[in-house]
């Protein structure tokens, strides 16, 4: 039974079995030429958008300049023969690559092999794209390069050929897999591309087309680690004026309060509070912009370095090779970054451990003056006590006199009605007995109370 159609599957087994091989590499057979382009359309000040979309807006611009349909829905990969050349397409998470293809073995051969090779990038197949897409590419362009794959029998021997072919000064090249060779400068010619000459001295079946794509994306990734340099550069300068107003502020700290009254060391100190605020916002601001781009960079360092590792370079003698260039040249740029990040962590630390003290200080401050509240409150209630004791002392001689006076005109009542009762000894010999017990009452209530 087969179920490549049933309902069996998972809706993205089969998605992910063909993201195996969705970007193979190119079938080349030298002599071959090709031109690739890596397309940026992101910039510093807007990050976001859907880099999809806008790739294959550029891509359809292409392909209806020849009547060809582009890819449709989510396609991030896409290869057709356009006749004069091929053209392989491929969308990354922040760029997409064009490499176009033509095969040269048709053309006409010239006498000088030298010359023959310097012609070769006079006809690559940029010649064949139309100018009015290319126009409309300004400042999106990242990387631009042109490989020759060049076959055995043609000659290349440095450095002769070399000096014609590249302008850099530095001119770099190995042994690729004990099969063939690779040249180039890593310098933008004069015609805005830089050059790779690739020469075939006897690669297996697909090792030219994987040869030649890994030379490409160690082009391409090299210039999208480069991208975090800028960032580290100015961030540096940020970082230096934030350390400085922390020493300026941490040393402010330590001069809080000599010399000044409570009320004013409490005040600068929440000065210097609000100020560190601010730079832990700063901060924070800084590494929020800077994460994305310093952590792209390094995951492109590591792919740069994984794909040197798969040419399997042997040195050619006087030549340094491109894992020693990359070495040299790169990695300080990527060490750069790394140590800003590094800086940035430390610094907000810092800020953080200022911030945490500052609020320990202010908080003993305050736990202070609290305490002292406090005293003169109960100094306060004591003295609201002994004041209310002296109240209750005049109230027990009130509402003793009133009561008595509530007796004797009691008795004079009852004297009225021909009881024979002094209203006035009624009143003396009661006056001890109410006072006692206004007394005693008022004791009562305020056990009860306390």
């Amino acid at each position: 039974m087969s179920i490549a159609y049933s309902k069996l599957n998972h809706p993205l087994r089969i998605p992910l079995a063909a993201e195996f091989h969705s970007r193979p590499s190119l079938r080349l057979h030298a002599p071959e030429t090709l031109t690739h382009l890596a397309i940026f359309t992101r910039n510093g000040a807007h990050l976001g958008g859907d880099n999809l979309l806008t790739q294959q807006v550029i891509l359809g611009d292409f392909c209806r300049h020849f009547a060809v349909a582009s890819p449709a829905g989510n396609a991030k990969y896409f290869f057709h023969d356009f006749g004069r050349f091929r053209l392989k397409w491929e969308c990354h998470t922040e760029f997409a690559t064009y490499t176009f293809v033509e095969n040269t073995a048709e053309q006409p051969e010239t006498p000088a092999q030298d010359t023959e090779l310097a012609q070769v990038f006079a006809n690559v197949p940029l010649r064949h794209l139309p100018q009015q897409w290319l126009f409309e590419l300004q400042e999106k362009v990242m990387v631009a390069t042109h490989v020759a794959l060049i076959p055995a029998n043609q000659e290349f021997k440095p450095p002769v050929p070399v000096k014609q072919i590249f302008e850099g000064g530095v001119v770099v090249g190995s042994e690729v897999l004990s099969r063939g060779e690779v040249w180039t400068d890593f310098v933008i010619q004069a015609d805005g591309f830089s050059r790779f000459v690739v020469k075939d001295n006897g690669f297996l079946d697909q090792q030219a087309g994987r040869t030649v794509q890994r030379l490409l994306e160690i082009e391409t990734y090299r210039m999208m680690a480069l991208l975090g340099l800028p960032h580290a550069q100015s961030a540096s300068s940020v970082l230096n004026d934030i350390e400085s107003e922390l020493v300026s502020l941490t040393a402010a700290m330590t001069m809080a309060g000599n010399g000044q009254g409570e009320a004013s060391s409490t005040d600068a100190e929440q000065s210097l509070l609000r100020k560190i605020i601010d730079l832990a916002a700063r901060t924070e601001k800084l590494v929020l912009e800077n994460s994305y781009r310093f952590a792209a960079s390094k995951a492109y360092f590591k792919l740069v370095q994984s794909r040197i590792a798969e040419l399997r370079e042997f040195r050619i003698e006087g030549v340094p090779t491109i894992g020693e260039f990359m070495d040299r040249r790169l990695a300080p740029a990527m060490n750069t970054c790394e140590a800003i990040v590094r800086r940035q962590e430390t610094l907000a630390e810092r800020i953080a451990n200022t911030n945490d003290l500052l609020r320990t200080r202010v908080g003993i401050v305050q736990e202070q003056q609290n305490r002292r509240i406090l005293q003169s409150m109960n100094a306060r209630a004591g003295q609201q006590l002994r004041l209310q004791q002296a109240v209750e002392g005049l109230s027990v001689v009130a509402i003793s006199y009133y009561m008595t006076g509530l007796v004797y005109y009691a008795g004079k009542g009852l004297k009225a009605i021909g009881l024979p009762i002094n209203p006035d000894l009624l009143a003396g010999l009661s006056l001890p007995v109410i006072a006692g017990v206004v007394w005693w009452g008022l004791r009562k209530m305020h056990k009860t109370m306390h």
